[in-house]
């Protein structure tokens, strides 16, 4: 079960590298927008997510993408998002691949 949940995990986060804010040419995942993963043992995904601002213009849109593409996982009973502000999100939570593709490194 622990190897399942492991590779599940894997999945989910292979999802999130294919969402992209729109204003920044990365991912969600390498932006540093997500906070935490977790699946429960029927299979339900729980996401902790931010957003690069609290006005950030897709707050509507992207934590829905991001429930329904990890929801359309055929291994996943459903997916739920929660957008957290605490930690604050800034430019240092992004992995080092992002900083170089957006030239701070």
């Amino acid at each position: 079960m622990e190897k399942e949940i492991v590779q599940l995990e894997n999945k989910v986060v292979e999802i999130l590298k294919t969402i992209y804010d729109p204003e920044i040419p990365v991912d969600v995942f390498e932006l540093g927008l997500i906070y935490e993963v977790r699946i429960n043992e029927d299979r339900f995904v729980e996401i902790d997510m931010t957003l690069t601002s609290p006005n950030c213009p897709v707050a509507e849109t992207m934590p829905k993408e991001v429930e329904d593409k990890v929801g359309a996982i055929d291994t996943v009973s459903g997916a739920k998002v929660n957008i957290v502000f605490d930690p604050p999100w800034d430019k240092d939570m992004m992995s080092e691949e992002a900083k170089l593709e957006l030239g701070f490194l």
